[in-house]
């Protein structure tokens, strides 16, 4: 038995959909600009630096897009906001217009600002999401900010969206990112194709 046998790679850490919905209460809760930071980050994939820097001019809200600048060699591009019907927390437009809505120009540009006007900080925005997970009774392990890449990849990919259509979305430039990315099994796998056999033979 090799190395790799004895000590299988760790999963990759994502939230369960209610533990998601939790975190984005505590946002909300604890303000209209939390609340858009935490769903835009989760809804494009955005690591912490991404979301820190967006600027204003890259959103569109009548068109209902957002420019999506990716760092660490992803592919960057534009992608659509997210309409839920069903769950006022994830409605992406309307998040958003909330946030802008009460946002105090300080001419910097940024989208997400600091108390003391410019773009908010990595360092700010890592702190500030442990705390909001605290408050959401996250797990600790799962206390950070890239969680959020994480989870939509999962919860994606668990409802059976294409693999091609997952990389888009977090901007990966090969299909094999995204799939160690989700952090697929052997066990989920075999599952799948062996019930897509069964349904392509008629049984």
């Amino acid at each position: 038995m090799d190395k790799k046998t004895r000590h299988p790679k760790k999963q990759m850490c994502f939230l369960k959909p209610d533990e998601l919905l939790a975190l984005l209460r505590a946002a909300k809760a604890h303000g209209a600009r939390e609340h858009a930071m935490l769903l835009v980050a989760y809804s494009h994939g955005l690591r912490a630096s991404e979301v820190c820097g967006l600027k204003l001019s890259d959103l569109d809200v009548r068109a209902q897009a957002v420019k999506v600048s990716r760092l660490k060699g992803s592919l960057s591009g534009v992608q659509p906001m997210h309409v839920h019907r069903g769950e006022p927390l994830l409605d992406e437009v309307k998040v958003l217009r909330a946030y802008i809505a009460e946002r105090v120009e300080d001419g910097s540009g940024y989208l997400f600002l600091s108390q003391k006007g410019g773009a908010i900080s990595r360092q700010h925005f890592h702190t500030l999401f442990q705390t909001l997970a605290e408050a959401a009774g996250i797990p600790e392990e799962k206390r950070h900010p890239h969680v959020l890449k994480h989870s939509i990849a999962s919860h994606l990919i668990g409802e059976n969206v294409n693999l091609a259509i997952v990389q888009q979305k977090l901007g990966h430039r090969s299909i094999s990112s995204t799939m160690a990315y989700v952090g697929i099994s052997g066990e989920q796998v075999a599952e799948a194709c062996d019930g897509a056999l069964l349904r392509a033979f008629g049984r």
